[in-house]
């Protein structure tokens, strides 16, 4: 019996042994954090911690063991050879490479090179150089995605022709776009903390056989930092502290997070505070973009008030604070439990473009801004890991959110402010599973349910007396539901080809009741039950180990939303949206080719073409509202509009990159994206489509070596003449210059710009810039707000 008891407690000691590898820099000695380990036998996936240590006793006995991080060489060992090794492994810094790992494709770890997509990452260390101040900024710096603002609390990227809620937005797996995510360009992207984010990938084209509504121009994943664990019986402790400091706006901005971890529990807490300024622009440029005077309440009146600083833009300042909280549990090698709290509030900041708007040569607005815009978030992800007929690998997430916007205006010299408020309480779970079937086939298939629940409503205050009436809403009182299954097959059909189909259906449900007391909708309620089935089918061709060719088919689609159906507002002065209840999915369909050339391993060349069309897009039009083509909106005339199914929209372009990086540690680097998006109007005529930028790409010229980063660069755009304006965007002459005929127009830019990095130990850097060096004065495409001018960085950074 004894004997027994000794075998078992023998059994279970050596099944939970740990084996440990450590991976370094073989130039510097340097332990690597987040490296990535696969193996082709095992569904696991590891990264290393700040240590460089990771437990891979899962791999033991595997013939195949991969080590990839950007920037190096990938590895590829046994287990054997590595226990030869001593369980020590060094990696040599790389000039380019064409694999790492990448999770938005499938939802799952997956190497790069067996996506028929293209997938752009960035790095930690890439938004470490770049110092963005918002997560609109960060992934402005990829120079592959355009960023509009109409505001400085704002953000609206702009991929592949499309914009706002025809693009995704997850976060450590969770969707995050809701039901009132609007056709208007939107800032919920500046809610994520660039400082606690660990990885931010950028997936272009349809993705909705994985994420369903919405991704029809790509999705944009961003991963925050994961809690490590620690292979001793010393607790691991690790974390950063920032500050930062930018001339442009004042900007003060500090962050710290902090991550204890043991064998089985760790912890990560974040904190981060922003204080923006009043945003100044640059000194050359257009003359109609300074900002001669504003609107300041004196008294109990509205003055119009001399700006000393024409280029100085009044009001643009705001705040932000942003907090997270993560908790992991990992009892063994087959389960992971991750626990993870996210809030972020912003203060109240002026929508710049409303308040350059003009009436009879004299500000419309006393006011116009967005109050709070507040995020909250709890996340729980478990991970399985079981070699069963089933799968190999299951991951639940389970998710609450909560939204709240608001919108404060009031007119000139008016008493009456109205105030409307939403708050959206968002619910998903969804269940992933990945299944190897032999060495050739692999499926990747899940379920996903989501519920919105949108709350609005309206305020008339009187500032005067105090008093304040309930007003109308924006949106009706509404749920909106989705629910959807998918299967993903991955077939190597050889080692040079791989080839990788999808299929998705998803139904979706709308229901919202409507207020008639203000307005006299024909209808007191309204439901939507349909169904959309979306798919995908690539390929990728590797003749050699530095040849790349990928080609594929994808459709996607956007089920109408709160926003689509049940919103009243005014889009511009003169039109007022109404609710269409009536509305139906649009659908993408789009084809893809892309070729990339490895050089050696110092130069890369990629190219990708797309081409894609959107039918049943869903677009304003005039309409009316119990016969009559007009109402009375806030005491305007307006013509009356609703969103409708009633557009065929196309985009193409190419996007292309070089990527050369010679042994001497300098670089040169260009991303440029041109694309052509058209749309149809009411009448059967073309317009160009509003979410399609002129050109715009980024040119790089850096130099790395041991503890010294520098990059020079440029960013630029195209122009838009008068008649490449869209139709809608021709009527905002607010935010556009004047050409000589005196159209509105937007004109060419460029910046020129240098950063750079020192560290001066291992554990204290400091990193400083110029940015739009020669002082340009430039307004982004559809931006309401002028881009900054001359603008000073300075960044301090402590890790530990």
């Amino acid at each position: 019996m004894k004997k027994i008891i000794f075998i078992v407690l023998l059994g279970i000691y050596y099944s939970g042994y740990a084996q440990i590898i450590t991976i370094k820099d073989y130039k510097t000695g340097q332990p690597i954090e987040l490296v990535s380990i696969v193996s082709n036998e095992s569904q696991t996936f590891i990264t290393t911690n700040s240590k460089g240590q990771a437990d891979i006793s899962v791999f033991k006995g595997a013939e195949k063991i991969q080590f990839r991080i950007m920037g190096y060489k990938a590895e590829t060992k046994s287990y054997s050879e590595l226990e030869s090794a001593g369980f020590k492994l060094s990696l040599v810094s790389s000039g380019i490479s064409m694999e790492e790992i990448v999770v938005s494709a499938t939802r799952s770890n997956q190497t790069s090179k067996d996506v028929p997509s293209k997938i752009t990452t960035i790095s930690s260390k890439d938004a470490a150089l770049q110092n963005p101040q918002t997560a609109a900024d960060l992934l402005n710096a990829s120079g592959e995605v355009f960023i509009q603002k109409s505001q400085q609390g704002g953000g609206s990227p702009m991929i592949r022709g499309f914009s706002t809620n025809r693009l995704l937005y997850t976060i450590d797996g969770v969707r995050m776009n809701t039901a009132i995510f609007r056709g208007g360009n939107i800032q919920n992207v500046i809610s994520l903390d660039p400082f606690a984010t660990e990885k931010t990938e950028i997936f272009f084209g349809p993705g909705s056989v994985i994420y369903g509504s919405d991704a029809i121009g790509g999705v944009m994943s961003f991963q925050t930092i994961t809690p490590q664990l620690t292979f001793n019986d010393t607790v691991l402790i690790n974390g950063k502290a920032i500050t930062r400091y930018s001339s442009a706006n004042n900007e003060k901005t500090g962050h710290f997070d902090i991550s204890l971890g043991w064998k089985k529990w760790a912890l990560t807490t974040s904190i981060s505070a922003n204080d923006f300024d009043d945003l100044k622009m640059g000194n050359h440029g257009p003359d109609e973009y300074l900002r001669p005077f504003y609107v300041q309440r004196v008294d109990s009146t509205d003055v119009i008030i001399t700006n000393e600083d024409p280029r100085i833009q009044r009001p643009t300042k705001y705040s932000q604070i942003n907090l997270m909280q993560k908790i992991r549990f990992h009892p063994n090698d087959k389960w992971d439990f991750q626990y993870g709290f996210h809030y972020s509030e912003t203060s109240d900041y002026a929508r710049y473009d409303r308040h350059i708007r003009y009436k009879n040569g004299l500000p419309r607005y006393g006011e116009w801004n967005y109050g709070p815009q507040k995020w909250m978030m709890n996340n729980l992800t478990i991970s399985n890991y079981s070699d069963n007929k089933v799968y190999d690998q299951m991951i639940i997430r389970v998710a609450h959110q909560f939204f709240e916007e608001s919108r404060i205006d009031r007119d000139i010299n008016k008493d009456i402010r109205h105030i409307r408020i939403e708050k959206v309480n968002a619910y998903s779970m969804n269940l992933d599973f990945t299944k190897k079937i032999n060495a050739k086939h692999k499926l990747y298939y899940g379920i996903e349910a989501v519920l919105n629940q949108v709350n609005s409503s309206g305020i008339d205050q009187n500032i005067s007396t105090g008093t304040g009436d309930v007003g109308p809403s924006r949106y009706p009182q509404a749920d909106w539901k989705s629910y959807a299954a998918y299967l993903n097959y991955h077939f190597k059909v050889t080692d040079k080809l791989i080839i990788q189909a999808g299929a998705r259906y998803n139904q979706y449900q709308l229901s919202a009741t409507f207020d008639t007391t203000f307005y006299p909708f024909p209808y007191t309620s309204a439901e939507l039950n349909n169904g959309a089935l979306t798919g995908s089918l690539g390929a990728v061709y590797r003749p050699t180990e530095k040849w790349a060719i990928s080609a594929g088919l994808s459709s996607g689609f956007r089920s109408p939303n709160v926003d689509d159906a049940g919103k009243v507002f005014d889009s511009e002065p003169g039109y007022v949206i109404t609710p269409n209840p009536n509305l139906k999915a649009e659908n993408a369909y789009n084809a893809e080719l892309g070729i990339a050339k490895l050089f050696g391993e110092i130069l890369k060349i990629d190219v990708t073409g797309y081409y894609t069309v959107l039918q049943n897009a869903m677009v304003r039009r005039d309409f009316t509202l119990n016969g009559q083509d007009s109402i009375l909106y806030d005491g305007t005339l307006s013509q009356v509009q609703s969103i409708q199914n009633a557009a065929v929209a196309t985009v193409y372009g190419i996007q292309a990159g070089f990527d050369l990086k010679l042994k001497s540690g300098f670089g040169l680097s260009t991303d440029f994206n041109y694309q052509i998006g058209e749309e149809e109007l009411d009448d059967g005529t073309i317009s160009p489509s509003r979410h399609a930028p002129p050109m715009f790409g980024t040119t790089r010229i850096f130099y790395e070596a041991n503890n010294v980063t520098i990059q020079l660069y440029s960013i630029y755009s195209g122009a838009k003449t008068f008649k490449e304006l869209p139709q809608e965007e021709q009527l905002k002459t607010e935010i556009y210059a004047k050409d000589k005929d005196g159209n509105p127009w937007s004109p060419s830019w460029y910046t020129l710009n240098i950063k750079a990095m020192y560290q001066f130990t291992n554990h204290l850097s400091i990193s400083a810039g110029v940015e739009n060096l020669t002082d340009q004065r430039y307004r982004p495409y559809s931006s309401g707000i002028v881009a900054p001018g001359r603008n000073f960085i300075l960044s301090l950074r402590a890790t530990f």
